[in-house]
């Protein structure tokens, strides 16, 4: 009813993406309804471009061993480019971002160590239980299969959040994606764009306190001819 908090906004507004999980397994219907929360996922003449491997136990203790592995020799593999310009408000957005990470981890900008130490959490899941790996064909220049893998992901985290759970993409895990295709026997032509690691958030974790700002509408948002969107109440 208008004046009242909608169910949705209140999830899609208190979501958050932590970077460390309590190591408690999901039950098989929580898992299996989250991911049939993501197939109802809109996508570009009905698609429905995913495939995405859930990894947990000791699939997901195995995998991890793998990335870690991969990093320690150098052996990156991303099936896309990444990057947020030489300068400019993306790259101010995500060194603000790693800023906030560090400080509240206790890292030093100087700690080169324990800098890599917070980066190789990444490829432990952040201790989560259980990840997901979202891969999608190659069609056209991949950007509207993009798009589609995009939506999937977010009814992925809504619904993750929606049942008191946890979710973090993580774009990291993509960048080790030969060493994931070949642990998962996925074929060459199916590209990782990214990886979900979810669980429970670990309340007593001192990085989960990290609250990241979004922009106004106003630095983000134009409208023609609809009067009032943008006014500040």
């Amino acid at each position: 009813m208008p004046g009242t908090t909608s169910a949705f906004t209140d999830i899609a507004r208190s979501r958050r993406s932590p970077r460390q999980f309590l190591p408690t397994a999901l039950s098989p219907s929580d898992i299996r309804g989250v991911l049939e929360d993501a197939q109802t996922a809109p996508s570009n003449s009905n698609t429905q471009p995913w495939t995405v491997h859930v990894v947990s136990g000791a699939a997901r203790d195995a995998l991890a061993k793998e990335l870690l592995r991969a990093e320690e020799e150098g052996r990156t593999s991303p099936d896309f480019t990444d990057g947020y310009g030489e300068e400019g408000v993306y790259v101010e957005r995500s060194q603000a971002l790693g800023a906030s990470v560090y400080r509240v981890r206790g890292v030093e900008r100087s700690d080169r160590d324990g800098r890599r130490e917070a980066v190789r959490e990444n490829l432990e899941f952040y201790g989560a239980p259980h990840a997901a790996f979202l891969f999608m064909p190659a069609l056209g220049d991949g950007v509207r299969t993009a798009g589609d893998i995009g939506m999937y992901a977010q009814n992925f985290l809504l619904s993750l959040a929606a049942r008191g759970l946890a979710g973090i993409p993580q774009t990291i895990l993509g960048v080790y994606a030969d060493t994931v295709r070949e642990f998962l026997g996925v074929p060459a032509e199916l590209k990782l764009l990214f990886g979900i690691s979810f669980g429970m958030a670990d309340p007593a974790a001192p990085v989960n306190t990290l609250r990241t700002e979004r922009v106004p509408l106003q630095r983000s948002v134009v409208v023609h001819d609809t009067p009032g969107v943008l006014d500040r109440p």
